[in-house]
C-alpha cells in the first residue's frame, strides 16, 4: 500500500522533578540539603531513510511519544534522561506543522535529521538551592513538559525523470522495460494507483531514477480521475518525460492527448509546464501509428523518439537521450 499523507502527534518527554531530600548519616547530625536534579526528557527526532519508500508506519498510528524522565534522587542523585524517540521517513517527505502550515523540515536527501520535539529539562533537586541564608531549603523545582505539536506529513517523490501521460499510454511498460520495476500492466485505466520508482542504469556507470505517475485525465488538476494526489509528485521531477499513446485505446487523437496533458500541468503548476520535457511516442510498431508520428512531429515543439515500450524499440536511444539531458541540466 502507498500512503503519501499522514497527519501524527508527537510529544517530548517531560523532565523529571527535583528532589527534596536531607542528609542523613551516622555521626552527621547537621546534615545539609542532598536532592538530585530531575533528567532531560526524551527529544522526538526525524530522520529521513532511503530504504522507505511510503508513509505507511503511520497509517494506523497517530500519537508518537519519547519517554519521559526520571525524577531526582537523595544523595545528590541526578534522575536518568528519557530516550529519544527517532522517526524515520521516506525521503522527499515534507514535514509541517498542521494549524500553522509552517514547514519544518522538507527532507529531500538522504540521512537528514532534525529535532522536531524537545524534551523539557529537568527540575533542580534542593541541593541546587542551599545558601548561606537558607541552609535547609524544602523546595524543588519540577520538570518541564516536553513540547508537543500536530504535524503534517507528505511525501512527495523525489526523481530525476517523471512520466507522464493519459492513461494506458504505456508509462507502466515503459518503465518495466527500462528498469528492475514492477509496476503493473493491463489494458484498462488506471492499473497504476500510485507512483512507482525504478532505476535506470545504463553502461559506464550511469544511473537515473524514473518514476511513474499514474495516467492523468481531463480535470486532473481539479482533482478528476486520481487528481492532483498525484500530480504534486511530479513537482519533484527534474525532466518530463510525456509518453503519448500513437493508437489509443479509445479511439481518440494522439495529439488532443498530448495536448490535453499539457494542459493538465499549465493549470497545476506554471513553472511545472515549463519544465523541460521529452516526448516518447509510444507503440511505433503498430502500422497505424506513423501517420499520428508525423502529426505529432508537426504540431508540437518538442523532439519526439518513437518507441514500443512493450517490445524494446528504440527505448536504449530514448534512455541515453534522457541522461544526457538530465547532465546538460547539471543532475547527471
Amino acid at each position: 500500500m502507498f500512503i503519501d499523507r499522514a497527519t501524527i502527534h508527537i510529544k517530548a518527554g517531560d523532565g523529571g522533578d527535583g528532589c527534596v531530600s536531607f542528609r542523613r548519616e551516622k555521626f552527621v547530625p547537621r546534615g545539609g540539603p542532598n536532592g538530585g536534579d530531575g533528567g532531560k526528557g526524551g527529544d522526538v527526532i526525524f530522520i529521513s531513510d532511503a530504504s522507505i519508500d511510503t508513509l505507511l508506519d503511520f497509517s494506523g498510528k497517530v500519537y508518537f511519544a519519547a519517554k519521559n524522565a526520571e525524577s531526582g534522587r537523595g544523595n545528590r542523585q541526578s534522575g536518568s534522561g528519557g530516550d529519544d524517540l527517532i522517526i524515520k521517513v521516506p525521503v522527499g517527505t515534507i514535514v509541517r506543522h498542521r494549524d500553522s502550515g509552517l514547514v519544518l523540515r522538507d527532507f529531500d536527501r538522504d540521512g537528514m535529521e532534525i529535532t522536531i520535539a524537545h524534551g523539557g529539562r529537568g527540575g533542580r533537586g534542593n541541593a541546587r538551592f542551599a545558601t548561606s541564608v537558607n541552609q535547609t531549603p524544602r523546595h524543588a523545582e519540577s520538570g518541564e513538559p516536553g513540547e508537543e505539536r500536530w504535524l503534517n506529513l507528505e511525501l512527495k517523490l523525489i526523481a530525476d525523470v517523471g512520466l507522464v501521460g493519459k492513461p494506458n499510454a504505456g508509462k507502466s511498460t515503459l518503465l518495466n522495460k527500462a528498469t528492475r520495476a514492477h509496476s503493473k500492466v493491463a489494458a484498462y485505466p488506471f492499473t497504476t494507483l500510485h507512483p512507482y520508482l525504478g532505476i535506470v542504469e545504463l553502461p559506464g556507470d550511469r544511473r537515473f531514477v524514473m518514476a511513474d505517475i499514474p495516467g492523468l485525465i481531463e480535470g486532473s488538476h481539479a482533482g478528476a480521475g486520481l487528481g492532483d494526489e498525484f500530480l504534486r509528485h511530479i513537482e519533484r521531477t527534474r525532466l518530463i518525460l510525456h509518453v503519448v499513446d500513437l493508437v489509443p485505446y479509445d479511439g481518440t487523437s494522439p495529439l488532443d492527448n498530448y495536448r490535453q496533458i499539457r494542459r493538465e500541468l499549465e493549470l497545476y503548476s506554471r513553472s511545472l509546464a515549463l519544465r523541460p520535457t521529452i516526448v516518447a511516442a509510444n507503440k511505433i510498431d503498430i502500422p497505424d501509428g506513423a501517420a499520428d508520428l508525423e502529426i505529432l512531429r508537426a504540431e508540437i515543439p518538442e523532439h519526439i523518439f518513437p518507441i514500443s515500450a512493450l517490445t524494446g524499440q528504440g527505448v536504449p536511444e530514448l534512455m541515453n537521450e534522457l541522461w544526457k539531458k538530465l547532465k546538460e541540466m547539471g543532475q547527471g
